[in-house]
């Protein structure tokens, strides 16, 4: 390796991996690798820093390792992703294709994985402005339909048994979020306090118990480059065995969420655009899921704008501690009152009084 030069164009030094430890490591345990010619490093901010890898007989792979440092135990698991994907890929779910995990920190630095490249699109909009109506049709149809899919296989069969806890998962998750907003509290916010008080004593029953993704969202997945087919879905670190309706819900929110730009769908018109509705989501999902319905969704939009608030309030934290100084975090710290009021809302939505 010494006498060769390795491209690695535009990564800064201190996302440089050991390129000789890195050679010889995806020699051994990546069928077909043949020796790294040059790598470079997504712009896009993920946890887990991701890199694009090319061997001499110009093949693509993707690597993605945890941060070098010291970590959080229950963070950047990238062990997790990959072990989720492995059990996926083997039953034609569209994930990229998983080759190899090192949980050996000497090799690069971080513990990682290297899956296959898949082409395709990434969409960011929710609105798809760039396809005509019947191809957004078709494109939400793909989304749900692929959700569908993942909740109806039998995760023992494939392998994930141990991958979560079967039982009680919003229980367990409102438990955990409301710990995590206490420890980064900095002021009293009444609606969080009310919802602290609701969301447990109001936890729907869990009726099915599925693998779930944990951020299903339009740009966690790539569609083919032709035609409106999910090819991959990416970013598995939240997966776990929980209740489908966490991922249905969470994606259903884009119906009520306001703002320009993403995912959002609250503030537009959709006549005439050919993306469905929420009750046409809904009656999709439940159709390929064979449910007669849904619970009424405000206590699941309560509960994500809970968890949101609770994301938010940390990122404010670390801010006014000096730990996350960029304007960016300022900005999103400060929608933590607004994201809880509308937490409430649902809530009261739901049923919840003052």
């Amino acid at each position: 390796m010494a006498e060769k030069a390795i491209h690695a164009e535009g990564v800064a030094e201190k996302d440089r991996m050991d390129e000789d430890r890195l050679d010889a490591w995806m020699r051994e345990h990546v069928e077909g690798f043949a020796g790294l010619a040059a790598y470079s490093k997504f712009a896009h901010g993920q946890s887990n820093p991701t890199y694009r890898i090319e061997d001499e007989a110009g093949r693509l792979y993707v690597l993605r390792r945890k941060p070098f440092g010291k970590l959080l135990p229950s963070a950047h698991q990238v062990e997790r992703e990959f072990r989720a994907i492995d059990a996926l890929y083997p039953v034609g779910f569209p994930v990229a294709r998983p080759y190899a995990l090192c949980e050996d920190d000497s090799v690069v630095g971080a513990a990682f994985y290297v899956m296959g490249l898949v082409d395709g699109r990434v969409l960011w909009d929710g609105m798809l402005p760039d396809l005509e109506p019947a191809d957004r049709t078709s494109t939400y149809r793909a989304m749900i339909g692929t959700l569908a899919r993942l909740h109806n296989l039998d995760y023992k069969e494939i392998g994930l048994e141990g991958h979560g806890k079967p039982g009680n998962y919003f229980e367990r998750q409102v438990h955990t979020w409301t710990k995590l907003y206490r420890m980064a509290e900095t002021e009293t916010i009444p609606e969080v306090e009310k919802l602290i008080e609701w969301l447990p004593r109001t936890v729907p029953e869990q009726t099915r118990t599925s693998v779930i993704h944990g951020d299903y969202r339009l740009d966690n997945m790539i569609f083919a480059p032709d035609r409106p087919e999910v090819v991959a879905v990416l970013d598995w670190e939240l997966s776990t065995i929980g209740d489908p309706l966490a991922d249905f819900a969470y994606l259903a929110q884009n119906w009520v969420m306001h703002g320009e730009g993403g995912s959002a769908l609250g503030d537009r018109d959709l006549a005439g655009t050919g993306i469905p509705t929420l009750e046409e989501a809904v009656a999709y999902y439940c159709e390929l899921t064979e449910r007669d319905s849904l619970p009424e969704l405000d206590w699941y939009f309560s509960y994500n704008l809970f968890r949101l608030v609770g994301i938010l309030q940390g990122i404010k934290k670390r801010w006014l501690d000096g730990t996350a100084s960029s304007t960016e975090a300022e900005e999103r710290s400060k929608r933590v009152p607004e994201l809880a009021q509308a937490a409430w809302e649902f809530a009261r939505k739901a049923g919840a009084t003052a």
